[in-house]
């Protein structure tokens, strides 16, 4: 084999690696100490391949008032990635899709405590929408699971 044709499939065998994903961004949670499915969430972002830095505290509500989590919008845990707010139980797919598309919004919620989002314990599949929070606060359906 001619010296320029092994280089040729070396290269070619190498290309792989360079045209891997970036890596995702970390993931930083504000939760309570105590809460078990907070830290259930959090393993889902591990797994889905976020890096996630966790922060146990007694005041959630500051950093959901810091990163304009619409009142009536708020759940147990705030999380901030990329720029964006994730409130709730947001799944990993949707966190992708919004640090790929790059909205001009705030971030993604996920109201309440749908019991079938990731996170919860709830096997039946209970249907649950994650909004997309603008950067007015106004909310449009982002995702239906």
């Amino acid at each position: 084999m001619k010296s320029s044709v092994r280089t040729a499939v070396f290269l070619s065998l190498l290309a792989p690696l360079t045209w891997a994903a970036a890596p995702l961004p970390t993931v930083t949670v504000y939760k309570s100490p105590g809460c078990g499915c907070c830290g259930k969430w959090v393993e889902h972002m591990k797994t889905s391949g976020f890096p996630v830095v966790t922060h146990d505290t007694e005041n959630v509500a500051a950093h959901k008032a810091r990163l304009g989590v619409p009142a009536a919008m708020g759940s147990c845990h705030t999380a901030e990635v990329g720029g964006y707010l994730i409130e709730g139980h947001v799944p990993a797919a949707d966190v992708k899709r919004l640090l790929a598309e790059k909205p001009r919004a705030r971030g993604l919620v996920s109201p309440g405590m749908p019991a079938s989002a990731p996170g919860m314990d709830d096997p039946r599949t209970i249907p649950y929408e994650i909004l997309l929070v603008g950067k007015e606060g106004g909310t449009t359906t982002y995702a239906r699971h």
